[in-house]
């Protein structure tokens, strides 16, 4: 299998025009990224995101985005996409990228939400200059989310906590797996299951 390169549930329908901030990222076919929970959210080590193919997407460096830490998310070369940080002076938890010139590209919020979790992420699409608000709405226990198009519940991602084995009891370390439909920028995504994670971590 090629890069990027998987299968995903066959409701998540290709986006046309593309979705996403970085349209270099948003691929015809279904993908499936994962990321290793530990490498993202306390331990702060580097980490990559790959494909289920275990071809790299892309690679993140920074500490765990605690406290106004951030987050680096750089292309297989090195190059700066963006960075994620944590806003210090928000009412909820709400996260900011920045391009390498220091323009906001998209933003992040947790919401309230009487069950579960929710998060709101709101961008100008690259593909048509649309605003465009993601919403992602999450199951604590499961540790599971569901990524859609504003209010009208097109699906684009869903994140999902791999079962428990035996190895990841005892080294508390698990693996997300985030499903992404054609067309929608891949990095965007893994962005969002590492906003959510946070969110996870620190309740409600």
């Amino acid at each position: 299998m090629g890069l990027f390169s998987s299968s995903t549930p066959a409701n998540l329908q290709p986006f046309q025009p593309p979705l996403g901030v970085n349209l270099n990222y948003a691929v015809p076919q279904p993908t499936t990224l994962v990321l290793k929970e530990r490498a993202f959210t306390f331990s702060g080590d580097d980490f990559q995101v790959r494909d289920a193919a275990g071809v790299t997407v892309c690679r993140v460096e920074g500490k765990a985005i605690g406290f106004g830490d951030k987050k680096n998310f750089k292309d297989t070369n090195g190059n700066q996409l963006f960075q994620l940080r944590t806003k210090l002076i928000a009412i909820k938890k709400t996260f900011v990228a920045t391009d390498p010139s220091d323009k906001e590209i998209f933003v992040v919020k947790k919401k309230m939400a009487l069950m579960g979790s929710k998060m709101v992420a709101t961008f100008t699409n690259a593909s048509d200059g649309r605003e465009i608000e993601l919403v992602c709405r999450g199951n604590i226990i499961d540790k599971q989310c569901t990524v859609t198009v504003g209010d009208d519940e097109r699906p684009v991602a869903t994140i999902s906590r791999q079962v428990m084995n035996m190895r990841e009891i005892f080294t508390d370390n698990q693996t997300y797996f985030v499903t992404v439909a054609p067309n929608v920028d891949l990095v965007l995504m893994a962005a969002l299951a590492v906003c959510f994670d946070e969110c996870e971590h620190e309740g409600n």
